[in-house]
């Protein structure tokens, strides 16, 4: 089961955020930019890979093990916040985490979601909102194998690297995979100005909240 906290703010909000551990998969965007995907669909049971479909924003990307994947089930309209800062936000959470391990991460420039480190990518974002009700999320390289990568035009950005925080942080002794997730989850809930993370592991409080949230 995928792990699943609540998330509370002073100002009594609640959200969710649900932590995803992937098998290989390669995901597209609503966009459907197939041409981004380098190999033949049927090669990638071969890689050990799946490609799969999502009405989130964006293009292709890779998700395997050892990455931090978060999707945070928000009400943006209960945190008075549109779409762009949201994304923006996202991004913070993400610079706050690689300063944690000293590595000098940066937002996208125009047209490059997401956070780099030079002209690496190491943390990528697809959302997708609906009515008002965040969903997808954001992906960070821990230590995942970069070879995937190499079968994709990641997020549809052309002569660009991909790299993780083990690359930029050569010979340092990191944390357990599930010290660094609970550090990702902090930086997220600080970003987004909240003061408690509560585990859950019935993740049912998710859709009663989407419930009382729809038009």
């Amino acid at each position: 089961m995928d792990d699943v906290q609540e998330m509370r703010s002073p100002r009594t909000l609640h959200g969710g955020l649900e932590a995803r551990h992937s098998s290989p998969s390669y995901t597209l965007g609503k966009r459907r930019t197939d041409h981004n995907l380098l190999i033949p669909e049927a090669d990638l049971k071969g890689l050990g890979a799946e490609l799969h479909y999502t009405q989130r924003g964006g293009d292709i990307t890779f998700h395997g093990p050892h990455q931090a994947i978060l999707y945070p089930i928000i009400s943006l309209r209960s945190i008075g916040i549109g779409a762009r800062n949201y994304v923006e936000t996202l991004e913070r959470s993400m610079l706050e985490f690689a300063s944690v391990y000293g590595v000098k991460a940066r937002a996208g420039h125009k047209g490059e979601t997401g956070v780099w480190v030079g002209d690496r990518k190491i943390g990528a974002i697809g959302v997708r909102i609906s009515s008002g009700i965040t969903s997808h999320g954001l992906a960070f390289n821990i230590d995942p194998d970069l070879k995937y990568f190499e079968h994709i035009v990641p997020c549809g950005i052309a002569d660009k690297e991909v790299t993780s925080l083990r690359r930029e942080t050569d010979d340092m002794l990191l944390p357990s995979e599930e010290v660094i997730h609970e550090q990702l989850v902090s930086c997220l809930a600080k970003a987004f100005s909240y003061d408690d993370v509560v585990w859950k592991e019935d993740p049912s409080f998710i859709l009663d909240n989407q419930e009382e949230y729809k038009d």
